[in-house]
């Protein structure tokens, strides 16, 4: 049993290490692209100017979505280290505990969506 519960630590870990990279890279392809159109549509012009005040839509849902995101990554993280103190205290070998299995089904299910959540 123990060797599946670091298995599933692992694969927790590894999806967060993807995530925070999609993210990295998502952050850095849109910068590009952005400049990219901007300089397009006003060949010689400067961008169009914002208000500071009136928030763009498609940033404040990006925002939303990293905050979700870094919530859920700390969920995780408060589960994986619940899940190896767990481990550490009782004696796989003899007792299967049910809390241990229920606990590794959900950093499972969360990493899986925080995953799903990272491809877009």
């Amino acid at each position: 049993m123990r060797p599946r519960n670091v298995c599933v630590i692992g694969i927790a870990l590894l999806s967060l290490c993807a995530w925070i990279g999609a993210q990295t890279m998502r952050g850095q392809t849109q910068d590009v692209g952005d400049a990219a159109r901007r300089a397009q549509q006003n060949p010689g012009q400067e961008p169009p100017e914002t208000p500071p005040n009136m928030p763009n839509p498609e940033k404040k849902a990006l925002e939303d979505n990293d905050k979700d995101m870094k919530k859920k990554v700390n969920r995780l993280y408060e589960l994986a280290t619940e899940l190896k103190a767990e481990v550490d205290k009782t004696d796989s070998s003899k007792v299967m505990n049910l809390s241990l299995v229920k606990k590794a089904e959900e950093i499972e299910k969360l990493a899986r969506d925080i995953k799903n959540k990272g491809k877009g």
